[in-house]
């Protein structure tokens, strides 16, 4: 699917800022919009609008708490694992741009599928919710490496110095993303329905495959490697890059594990709180929406103003970054535990206890998700790019299975009579769980050996663990 009008390489000197970023990043906004406003709604709408029952009064049975918190988790863990599926296909088949392209479709498709949620069609609405989910899952997780890795291939040694800055406005397109749908998402939800809640994030997902498919002239295309895919991954090189990745990503898993979360128990937690602030009561779901707004603003400060001035004292390297960010989560995790202490001895604190652990763990996140992503393109070999951030994006989908299993037991006990890590306990399991993850990475950072890549399949750099 190759066509000789593309470029297939970086043009050789070129010290600006490709072409084709301003519509990666406008469909990257656009697509974050569609994912995030619909996962920003699945808890509450499963808890509070989807029917999977009849209790023994006759009401209308609900999910609870846990089978919630289970089924966003399964879905995450699935969004992050069909990313290793869209590495190959792109790597080793169609390259980054057409995977991209095929797989938004499918994207969309699932999109329209939720919109089916509030329209009778005799299909059960779990069944539609799973149907969805999963399309939404291959979609969104077989594009989410080739995304990540088409930035870094725009990019070749004499720009090649734009490539941390463009990562950081990626993420923040991101989040505006992000924030915008999750303001936007509940409230469609209350005052119009699943149909319209999940329509809206569909549409957007539409735009974010044509803005993409109107960039398909500016973008550098890497052709696939075909045969050369697996020559270079099980070479030397591609053996070591992976070896010495995978044990940093063990590590993320823990941070990802607790971090997505706030999709799901901060949101059940935020529904005991007072979310009245200053006259204005937020929804449970909207909450997040603080999280993305936070990172719009903290990734400047991080870039410009806190790693120049930690550099003063210490090199600031990826790993340094990342294990301050393991070690921020802890206190992030821990203070929500207080505010369910509080909740569980009958009380109702205000929201603005868990906006401070909000500010806590996006803190976290900028220093943990973004260094991960830039390191991890950067430490990939140049024919393996999409593989590497599949991945790394395996460690989300590792955390969320292991946040989905403990669920899954406490609620498969609790149906038994067995109640365990009830209220402030499962809180403070998480938290204990980051610390240790914390603590063994302060032993393992200093091992690591890597090396640097860039799309001109040279090798420009060693990357050592520091003390």
């Amino acid at each position: 699917m190759s066509n000789t009008r593309y470029l297939t390489a970086p043009p050789p000197g070129e010290t600006k800022m490709p072409g084709g970023i301003p519509y990666i990043v406008g469909n990257e906004a656009a697509e974050r919009f569609s994912y995030y406003g619909m996962n920003a709604i699945l808890f509450v709408f499963m808890t509070q609008h989807l029917v999977i029952g009849l209790s023994d009064s006759g009401a209308a049975r609900h999910m609870s708490d846990a089978e919630a918190t289970t089924w966003v988790h399964n879905f995450k863990a699935a969004a992050y694992f069909f990313p290793i599926v869209g590495a190959v296909i792109s790597d080793w088949l169609l390259g980054k741009y057409w995977t991209i392209l095929s797989l938004s479709l499918v994207y969309c498709l699932g999109h329209a599928t939720l919109a089916l949620l509030d329209i009778p069609t005799g299909v059960s609405g779990e069944d539609i919710l799973l149907i969805g989910l999963v399309l939404i899952a291959v979609g969104s997780g077989g594009i989410k490496p080739c995304v990540s890795a088409h930035v870094g291939d725009q990019f070749g040694a004499g720009n090649q110095h734009l490539l941390p800055r463009v990562f950081m406005w990626f993420y923040f397109s991101i989040n505006l993303g992000a924030a915008t749908s999750m303001i936007v998402t509940p409230r469609l939800l209350r005052n119009f329905g699943p149909g319209v809640a999940f329509g809206v994030p569909g549409v957007l997902m539409a735009l974010a495959t044509f803005v993409f498919w109107l960039g398909r002239n500016r973008f550098v295309h890497v052709p696939p490697a075909r045969r050369r895919f697996f020559d270079e991954t099980f070479s030397a090189g591609g053996l070591r890059a992976m070896g010495s990745l995978i044990p940093l990503y063990l590590f993320v898993a823990m941070f990802w594990a607790l971090f997505d979360q706030t999709a799901s128990r901060w949101v059940g937690q935020a529904v005991h709180m007072d979310r009245v602030v200053l006259g204005f009561e937020f929804l449970p779901a909207e909450i997040q929406s603080l999280n993305a707004i936070l990172v719009m603003i903290l990734i400047p400060v991080f870039s410009h103003f806190l790693y120049p001035l930690l550099g003063r004292f210490f090199e600031v390297t990826p790993l340094r970054k990342i294990g301050i960010g393991l070690f921020l989560t802890v206190p992030a995790f821990a203070l929500p535990a207080w505010i369910q202490m509080r909740i569980d001895a009958g009380g109702t604190p205000t929201v603005l206890w868990q906006f401070f652990a909000y500010v806590i763990m996006t803190c976290a996140e900028v220093m943990v998700s973004i260094t991960a992503l830039e390191f991890s393109y950067t430490q990939a070999p140049p024919r393996m790019k999409s593989l590497i951030m599949g991945l790394y994006l395996l460690s989300v989908a590792l955390g969320n299975t292991f946040a989905a299993r403990v669920n899954a037991y406490i609620e498969s006990q609790s149906q038994r009579g067995v109640q365990l890590l009830e209220g402030a306990a499962y809180y403070w399991f998480f938290t204990g769980c980051i610390l240790v993850t914390a603590v063994l990475f302060l032993f393992w950072s200093p091992f690591y050996r890597g090396e640097t890549y860039l799309q001109s399949s040279e090798t420009v750099g060693e990357e050592t663990g520091t003390e």
